[in-house]
């Protein structure tokens, strides 16, 4: 059945049809149309009205736990959402509260309201709840200020730089007083960085045959703070430069997820970490949950000043899903990715 329209009275989803091997294809989602769940006592009906494609949900389509456990064949694929309440019996939604969740890929949402969030009328495009405000955000707000500690005179390098969460990253450690260098792919994204957000150099990896030397290059003093989103082989280049105290977060692993476990690069340059007394860490934004009103209000307080700016792709249809996501292992994107579903 096509994945056109939706009809309000049916309720198309994607669902994980086969385990990928190396770069997800369509064929391994299935779409699949239900009937429009309906709410009982206590319950809300969401109709989605943005639902994010992320590179993370790459983890959760193998059959290994990473820091979720992997969807089952036939389950629907997770994805943050927006939409509006069409539907409720529950005292704390309203019907036409815009509201964020985590419906997946799919037309409905029936909650009993647990996970729910009503999105405030702050003045921003609804969709930004799942994107600068929602967990890419999140992730770049708590891996920069919280497991970097960044500050005022480092020197800071993130990778995947022209993507939601580093491209966020990047901007708050400027805000913070660091120098910043981005790494992205392409002279378009490597521009944007510069000349519209501010980074201090970028370096556009499809050109770098080096990528030490390219990063030695942009950054004569070193790095104090590597942001990374790409992966193994991304960190041991850099692993020499780091300077002594030098703090490396983990994000994600973009060059990574798509490789079998065998074949996986590892580190060789872990000499460093003696030497320069270096940490490395990883993140998962939900560990800071309860920090998520501060950081809300901060960033929205950033985002009106102008000094956190953010870029949305927004794609129509919901027949896109699959091929949109595909397309963030291959650098379709720039900035944050969501699905309009028609």
């Amino acid at each position: 059945m096509s994945a056109g329209a939706g009809n309000g009275a049916v309720n198309r989803r994607f669902v994980l049809a086969h385990r990928p091997v190396g770069l997800p294809q369509v064929d391994d989602f299935r779409l699949e149309v239900t009937p429009r769940p309906e709410p009982g006592p206590g319950q809300l009906l969401v109709r989605s009205r943005f639902i994010s494609v992320d590179p993370g949900t790459r983890g959760r389509l193998g059959d290994r736990e990473t820091y979720a456990q992997p969807l089952a064949l036939g389950e629907v694929i997770q994805a943050a959402t927006v939409g509006t309440v069409e539907v409720s019996n529950h005292p704390r939604f309203a019907v036409g509260d815009w509201v964020a969740a985590a419906f997946g890929w799919q037309d409905w949402g029936l909650s009993d309201g647990r996970g729910v969030r009503v999105i405030p009328d702050n003045g921003l495009p609804p969709s930004t709840a799942i994107g600068v405000l929602g967990i890419p955000g999140l992730t770049a707000y708590f891996g920069m200020l919280e497991v970097g500690a960044v500050k005022a005179g480092d020197q800071v390098l993130v990778t995947s730089a022209a993507g939601a969460v580093g491209s966020a990253a990047g901007q708050m450690a400027m805000i913070e007083g660091a120098r910043v260098v981005g790494v992205a792919g392409g002279p378009t994204k490597c521009g944007w960085l510069t000349r519209e957000l501010g980074f201090a150099d970028a370096i556009d990896h499809r050109q770098a045959t080096d990528m030490t030397a390219a990063v030695a290059a942009a950054c004569p003093n070193g790095v104090d703070v590597l942001f990374d989103n790409v992966g193994n082989a991304m960190i041991d280049s850099v692993l020499p430069l780091m300077n002594r105290g030098g703090r490396i977060v983990v994000c994600g692993q973009m060059a990574d997820y798509n490789q079998p476990q065998p074949e996986a690069v590892g580190l060789k340059n872990t000499r460093a970490f003696i030497g320069q007394r270096l940490t490395m860490r990883g993140l998962v934004a939900f560990d800071y949950y309860r920090e998520y009103p501060q950081a809300w209000a901060r960033m929205t307080d950033w985002i009106r000043a102008g000094r956190l700016r953010y870029r949305e792709e927004v794609i129509d249809g919901f027949a896109a899903l699959p091929e949109a996501f595909i397309g963030l292992f291959t650098g379709e994107n720039l900035g944050r990715r969501v699905i309009r579903p028609d």
